[in-house]
């Protein structure tokens, strides 16, 4: 089939974000004088459950008995400050794009392909990015924005690769999906999507055998090479 659009996962995908995550997420817990901190360690398997609010409540069941637990509105209400923070860090200009992405994202949009994102952060997120990288709003750049707080299920669920297939009005046959992350991935494939993983700083150790391609990143990789994955 006839390659027809990319689809993109966010963090760790487009950019290396989760340092900036994990940094927001540490300056709103010393803010409210919780007591927690995630070191890289904990960051790392935190980030096998998928969802900034559900890693505080998987970090909140390993807390000792006694300790101070947070309710969902107030799990709800940290996690809107700590978008906040991380659009602040972001906006800040320090962030930059995965090697490839930018030229893979060019090449595409002048072949007159279809881009979207599929991602499990909110759309605040996605916009501060695209804000930092390209100076530009998510819509000026992608033709579709599926967030996973508008899917029922999460990642690995396949929900959030399917919406943006329904909003691109496409099949899964001619699209590719990008992914960094076993959840990500699985939740690609659950949608159909043959999929290019490029793990990240976080991800490195999983496994990614379902993957129709696996780079150290997506630099020079071309279109044609995209279009063999769907044999065409």
């Amino acid at each position: 089939m006839t390659l027809q659009a990319l689809i993109f996962d966010v963090d760790g995908t487009l950019a290396e974000t989760e340092e900036a995550h994990r940094a927001a997420f540490n300056r709103t817990f010393a803010a409210h004088d919780l007591g927690w901190h995630w070191s890289m360690e904990d960051y790392r398997w935190l980030l096998k459950t998928t969802g900034g609010k559900e890693r505080m409540r998987a970090w909140q069941e390993t807390l000792p008995p006694g300790a101070r637990r947070l309710s969902d509105d107030e799990i709800a209400a940290l996690h809107k400050e700590k978008t906040a923070i991380y659009g602040e860090i972001l906006a800040a200009g320090d962030l930059a794009l995965r090697p490839g992405v930018a030229e893979l994202v060019a090449v595409a949009r002048d072949a007159g392909l279809r881009l979207a994102i599929a991602t499990t952060t909110n759309i605040p997120n996605v916009a501060a990015l695209t804000r930092c990288c390209w100076q530009a709003e998510p819509e000026e750049i992608f033709d579709v924005v599926a967030a996973g707080d508008e899917v029922r299920a999460k990642k690995p669920a396949p929900d959030v690769f399917a919406l943006a297939l329904d909003r691109l009005s496409l099949s899964p046959g001619g699209c590719i999906a990008f992914e960094d992350s076993r959840n990500g991935l699985l939740s690609a494939r659950g949608a159909g999507l043959a999929t290019v993983v490029t793990p990240s700083i976080y991800t490195d150790d999983q496994d990614f055998s379902e993957a129709a391609l696996v780079r150290p990143s997506l630099e020079g990789l071309g279109l044609e090479a995209l279009a063999r994955l769907l044999g065409a």
